[in-house]
């Protein structure tokens, strides 16, 4: 059973209101929205447009884990150059961010 329906059977024998719960559930919903959905769509535009910026020469890091510099950019791939005469084609998709965002930790 309902655990509101218990409390409000308990409480005087009075049927719970559906219009109060709708407006609960209505609430549950607004507040998923703003705090795990809107945020979510935010980041992937940003995401979106940060890889259709990508050009040549951007020092960037892969979800993998490699870094390297933009050789060339096509429509739905890039060419990483990771060491000297060394290139790797890895799809947009999986650029997460620049190198240069990245501090490097001292070495004990």
């Amino acid at each position: 059973m309902h655990l509101a329906f218990i409390l409000q059977a308990a409480a005087g024998g009075k049927q719970p209101n559906p219009m109060s719960s709708l407006i609960f559930f209505g609430a549950i919903i607004v507040i998923f929205y703003f705090f795990m959905i809107r945020p979510q769509m935010k980041k992937q535009k940003e995401m979106k447009t940060y890889r259709e910026g990508l050009k040549k020469g951007d020092k960037v890091v892969t979800a993998g884990g490699i870094y390297g510099r933009i050789a060339e950019v096509s429509d739905r791939t890039v060419m990483l150059e990771i060491d000297q005469n060394v290139k790797i084609k890895v799809d947009k998709g999986s650029v997460v961010r620049t190198a240069d965002d990245i501090v490097d930790q001292p070495k004990p």
